[in-house]
């Protein structure tokens, strides 16, 4: 995606993983996240934004790794300018009169499978030819006998994040050079060399990949050029009768006009609950509120920050012994002075939809689209999401540790089956223990615990990382309780 734009500290990295490895080749954004559709289609209370009885308010919308605000979830693409200023904050102002947008707006979310039909659509749109076969819960139309070729990875969970890529073959397996390591599939086709095509022809040489996916109507960039020759075409469709951002469609176009890579979403995410929604005027001042930075940093190479004394100016002085002379028992100072925030005007405002986890799924929310344009850099767009404060669910709070003999395991992940009923949990252990998972059910949430023990405490054993999945049942499904860490008391996302 374009390094002119961004969403403050969005979580939705710009890549596409597969079964088979990671696409990095830049456009577009995808979660490819195969492990956590293994049970099938999520339980429908277990994403916030669906109604209960008819007639009835849809519960308060919960946004997975929020703070409290209507801001998005921690993390800023490589490369893309921070867009609430680091440590100092950042104070956007509005250049002009702000819209007041609708008074109310639906959450777009994932629903149903993909079909093999879907599936054959795009890979005729992409060139590509055979049938898709479904492995495990991935939808596949690879190179046959391991020959080069295209290939086509489509999650068959909606909204069906697919990627297009290029396997130049060689051995594989058992055929392998030794020493050498077996070149992996899902590679981008290497660049041929020769002149980029223009922004125009490659927004053309597109359309038919965009039409197949329903999204002609979607709005295009074509600015980036990579390897030297391949244009990028970012998609950005538009849900509902709303632009979309975060949710965006890459295809790479090489010199000859032909897709040699891409990624995207395969099926339109369809309408969930409807929410009030606030005006751009109150979204700016959330915005603002949730920009003011993280404060000072550390500097130098202090484990703790040394006692220091402030002068009349506010300015964070070193410690002094009795003479007035810097304390030589203080080696370092880690307090630096903080400056004003970075101003940035707002030069724009659209009413829309952001991409952002909801119980574990990726879903598109209401939010304002502000363009951001630095007096000292491009323009790039900042995303709030609109929902009112008073309905969204305040974020899970850490609960106390478990007081146990166990040693401290954070759960990395979780993904539900049987109707909720089955949890099953994802850490990392050792080769020398056997670990059991215990869960504790409160109407608020359910606290899973890790016990260690080890198979045999006499026998010295290598250090050794593994990822180990273990299953508890429930007494009631999970339905949209979030799952915390006993030995962390942190919040567990689902994969």
């Amino acid at each position: 995606m374009s390094g002119t734009e961004n969403v403050r500290r969005r979580r939705n990295v710009l890549a596409a993983s597969v079964a088979a490895g990671v696409l990095i080749a830049g456009g577009g954004g995808v979660y490819l996240a195969v492990a956590a559709t293994a049970d099938g289609v999520a339980s429908p209370d277990a994403v916030a934004g669906r109604s209960g009885e008819a007639g009835a308010p849809p519960p308060p919308l919960r946004l997975d790794g929020e703070s409290g605000g209507t801001g998005g979830g921690a993390g800023i693409a490589p490369g893309e300018p921070d867009p609430h200023g680091g440590p100092n904050g950042t104070v956007y102002t509005a250049k002009g009169p702000l819209p007041q947008g609708p008074s109310s707006a639906a959450v777009h979310r994932p629903e149903g499978l993909v079909t093999s039909a879907e599936v054959t659509r795009l890979a005729e749109a992409l060139g590509i030819s055979g049938r898709p076969s479904l492995e495990g819960q991935v939808w596949t139309i690879r190179p046959e006998k391991d020959a080069s070729g295209p290939r086509l990875d489509v999650a068959r969970k909606a909204p069906g994040n697919w990627t297009y890529s290029w396997y130049d073959g060689g051995p594989v397996g058992d055929s392998c050079l030794k020493g050498k390591a077996c070149p992996p599939p899902g590679e981008a086709k290497p660049s041929r060399g020769g002149t980029p095509l223009s922004e125009a022809a490659a927004k053309a040489a597109a359309a038919p990949v965009l039409k197949a996916l329903g999204q002609d109507d979607a709005k295009l960039t074509a600015t980036q050029v990579m390897n030297g020759s391949v244009r990028v075409v970012n998609a950005d469709p538009v849900v509902g009768g709303l632009p979309t951002y975060g949710w965006s469609t890459g295809l790479h176009i090489g010199p000859d006009g032909v897709p040699v890579a891409g990624s995207g979403m395969l099926k339109e995410p369809a309408e969930g609950a409807t929410y009030p929604v606030v005006g751009a005027a109150k979204a700016l001042a959330l915005l603002n509120e949730d920009s003011k930075g993280t404060g000072p940093i550390g500097i130098g190479g202090c484990a703790t920050d040394p006692p220091a004394s402030v002068d009349g100016s506010g300015r964070v002085e070193p410690p002094v012994d009795g003479g007035g002379k810097p304390d030589p028992a203080v080696p370092c100072q880690t307090i630096v002075e903080r400056a004003a925030p970075t101003q940035v005007p707002v030069t724009g405002a659209v009413f829309g939809l952001s991409a952002r986890d909801v119980a574990g799924e990726r879903v598109l929310v209401p939010a304002w689209l502000f363009t951001a344009d630095p007096v000292d850099g491009a323009p790039y767009t900042v995303a709030e999401v609109a929902v009112a404060p008073e309905r969204l669910a305040p974020p899970v709070r850490p609960s106390p540790p478990d007081e146990g003999t166990s040693p401290a395991r954070q759960v990395e992940s979780y993904r539900t089956g049987d109707d909720g009923r089955k949890l099953t949990v994802t850490f990392w252990g050792g080769v020398c223990s056997t670990y059991t998972v215990t869960a504790k059910e409160t109407p608020e949430r359910v606290t899973v615990r890790i016990t260690e023990a080890p198979t045999d405490p006499d026998r010295v054993c290598v250090a050794m990382a593994v990822e180990v999945t273990k299953t508890v049942s429930l007494d009631s499904p999970l339905d949209a309780r979030p799952v915390v860490d006993a030995a962390s008391g942190q919040p567990v996302p689902r994969r």
